[in-house]
């Protein structure tokens, strides 16, 4: 085996502490997630803000206008 006799409760340890913190992590994550889930279907829906929080103002187009006579290519 790779790893020592005495080594095998030590790396399980660690693993299981791992495993522990990981699990911890992702509860925060989804807690988190679900209270913004809660909190924006209460709030902002008639102020007319989009899904990020943002109003139209703030988009800005920047292509150019063009008609169907600019894009063609071929000549008449």
């Amino acid at each position: 085996m790779l790893f020592g006799a005495n080594k095998i409760p030590k790396l399980a340890r660690s693993t299981g502490e791992a495993m522990g913190e990981f699990q911890k992590g992702r509860e925060k994550v989804e807690t988190e997630l679900e209270e913004m889930r809660e909190g924006y279907d209460g709030e902002n829906n008639d102020l007319g803000d989009d899904e990020f929080g943002d109003t139209d103002d703030d988009f800005v187009d920047t292509e150019p206008v063009t008609t169907e006579d600019e894009t063609d290519t071929e000549p008449n």
